[in-house]
């Protein structure tokens, strides 16, 4: 497919800038992928739509997720921590404000890191970059890796431990620039998913999908014996690198770590055995379940690293369900979205959702397609 085919027009207003009150009160929208049906209205046993005391109609919300679900179907988790990967210093001589965007670090022993560095053009090899209250951290720029992409070399005396902590006193977390402006302290909370393990931080995005679930649907889940498991994709570049080319064949993504550990392809496989559902909890996930399938469509234990990128057409192997967001133009997540729900039914569902009112982005509303 073609890169202006996920081309579409979306106002700012859509564009969620706060999450909803609870995790798990924000709108669902479901989309049966076969038939390209659509649901976002409660109704009742006749099929009539609910209306609130003030004559308003119910919106489906997150937390009906699971009258979709039947006992032992499998949710799939992303279970990495966000870390604190921006940086704000200042360049040597000039004192020019400069924003660092840390994406993966290179080599724990030397201190190097693959950046993203803003603005860009002011920042060249052998250039020092000084970070926090007198100068607390410095860096050095080594290389150029993309037009914004830099390799630094942090100048620390100490041990990899001691510098990672450092590093998180002076970092911020990476919130996206349209929710920054409205961030709060409650953002270092709401920014995590309630699973995520502080024994995997490293990753520079959120699990979006993954923020809806609160402490009271698990217990839901528990309740109704609907199963959970946890893989490990470190999110990085991959999720950020903008497409510039119009045949999607030729894009590639960048490589993130993913662990796939034993009790979680086992888990995965027996659901599948049974008749069960697969649900993947967010691109991610998708991506991390797509990477190394047997001939038998099942999956197996897996450290290393992902460049998976899936959009229209692709064959699913594992998913038998997918929650995630609603995405922004020319993203890579929303061609996954189409590659799984289907390029017209998920098209169909955007124009939709924009006249209903869903909310786009990290913070915004969810879909469930199945």
């Amino acid at each position: 497919m073609k890169l202006s085919q996920f081309k579409f027009e979306l106002e700012d207003k859509f564009i969620a800038k706060e999450p909803s009150t609870y995790r798990d009160e924000c709108k669902l929208m479901v989309l049966h992928k076969e038939t390209g049906a659509v649901e976002y209205l409660k109704k009742d046993a006749d099929g009539k739509v609910l209306k609130d005391a003030k004559g308003h109609r119910q919106f489906l919300q997150f937390k009906d997720i699971l009258d979709y679900m039947n006992p032992h179907d499998l949710f799939v988790f992303n279970d990495v921590k966000v870390f604190p990967a921006r940086l704000h210093g200042n360049k040597e001589k000039t004192g020019a404000e400069i924003e660092v965007f840390l994406l993966r670090e290179l080599n724990p022993d030397q201190h190097l890191w693959d950046v993203l560095v803003d603005p860009a053009r002011k920042i060249r090899i052998g250039n020092k970059l000084y970070f926090g209250e007198n100068d607390a951290l410095v860096a050095e720029v080594i290389d150029n890796t993309t037009s914004r992409g830099r390799t630094l070399r942090f100048l620390f005396d100490g041990t990899p431990e001691e510098f990672r902590q450092t590093l998180y006193q002076l970092g911020e977390l990476p919130i996206p620039k349209w929710i920054r402006e409205h961030a709060n302290e409650a953002d270092k909370e709401r920014f995590q998913t309630i699973y995520a393990n502080p024994d995997h931080e490293g990753a520079v995005a959120c699990p979006a999908a993954g923020l809806h679930f609160s402490k009271t649907l698990f217990k839901r889940m528990e309740i109704a014996d609907i199963d959970s498991t946890f893989l490990t994709l470190y999110m990085g570049n991959a999720h950020f690198h903008k497409v510039d080319v119009e045949d999607l064949s030729k894009h590639k993504m960048d490589s993130e770590e993913l662990i796939i550990t034993e009790d979680t392809a086992d888990a995965v496989n027996r659901a599948k055995r049974s008749g069960h559902k697969v649900v993947a909890v967010g691109i991610t996930v998708m991506r991390a379940l797509e990477t190394y399938v047997t001939t038998t469509h099942e999956i197996r234990p897996f450290k290393g690293w992902t460049n998976k990128f899936i959009f229209p057409p692709y064959h699913f192997s594992i998913a038998d369900a997918f929650i995630t967001n609603f995405h922004l133009p020319l993203s890579t997540m929303l061609m996954t979205t189409a590659a799984f729900g289907g390029y017209e039914n998920v098209m169909k569902a955007y124009e939709i959702a924009k006249k209903e009112g869903f909310k786009f982005g990290t913070y915004g509303d969810a879909m469930l397609i199945i």
